[in-house]
């Protein structure tokens, strides 16, 4: 029981005003905070935002993760991310379950990226675990513009995506490989 310290009556636990006078009790002690156990520190947000331009010649490079190796994908009008299921004969235009997509959360059909004429739109499908564009939850159906050097995460995996203009190397983030070095072509798979 709390006592209210206007008027003296006695007040069931865990009210926060006195149900005799309308007094707001105050706890002797606020709780202090615990500490996260295992919290990693928070990199600080970048202020300076990438263009939305995204021209025909354009490709799409995805950083996936913690692989080392882009995805570079020459988009058409969508392109839908996900997860291939056998079981269902689902098979994504991306398909992240080498990725680890099936333990971190991701759908089977996840998020569409949709070309509009000079931009890319981010479309939740409604997926179980959400989309989310630079640490935004998106609504399912509501398109939200792509920007050149955004983060996306399908629940819990995340994706780097980089716009890159055939022979235009100086726009090109430095951690971004050419397109004819290394880098994994769409639909090659993860050894």
């Amino acid at each position: 029981m709390q006592t209210c310290p206007e008027c003296a009556s006695a007040n069931r636990e865990g009210v926060l005003f006195c149900e005799h006078c309308g007094k707001m009790l105050v706890p002797e002690r606020s709780p202090e905070t615990d500490k996260l156990a295992n919290a990693a520190p928070v990199a600080p947000m970048s202020l300076s935002w990438g263009t939305a331009l995204f021209e025909k010649e354009s490709s799409i490079v995805f950083h996936i993760g913690d692989d080392p190796k882009p995805l570079i994908v020459k988009p058409g009008r969508r392109l839908v991310l996900g997860r291939t299921d056998v079981a269902s004969d689902v098979t994504p235009d991306i398909d992240l379950l080498p990725y680890g997509a099936l333990s971190k959360g991701v759908s089977r059909k996840h998020a569409i990226i949709q070309r509009e004429s000079e931009g890319l739109l981010l479309i939740d499908l409604g997926s179980r675990n959400s989309t989310y564009l630079n640490g935004q939850r998106l609504l399912p159906l509501q398109p939200r513009v792509i920007r050149d050097g955004d983060e996306i995460r399908l629940g819990a995996l995340p994706l780097r995506i980089y716009f890159h203009k055939a022979g235009n190397s100086a726009s090109r983030p430095r951690n971004v490989l050419p397109l004819d070095q290394e880098a994994r072509p769409f639909g090659e798979q993860l050894n």
